[in-house]
């Protein structure tokens, strides 16, 4: 094994890196019964940090 191969990483830096790149996450969960849709849930979410030189996308709120 190498050491990249050996490499702990803790879940603090895998979070940070995750949040500077940003994440977008999308999923779809249908509860069925007898081939009847029942309940249906759609999610797409974007987790991504905010800074001065990552300006929000809504803009200046007043």
């Amino acid at each position: 094994m190498t050491v990249v191969e050996r490499r702990e990483v803790a879940l603090v830096d895998l979070l940070d890196r995750l949040l500077a790149g940003g994440v977008v996450v999308t999923g779809d969960i249908t509860l069925r019964i007898a081939d009847v849709d029942l309940v249906r849930i759609d999610l797409n979410a974007l987790i991504s940090s905010v800074n001065e030189q990552v300006p929000s996308p809504w803009g200046e709120l007043t």
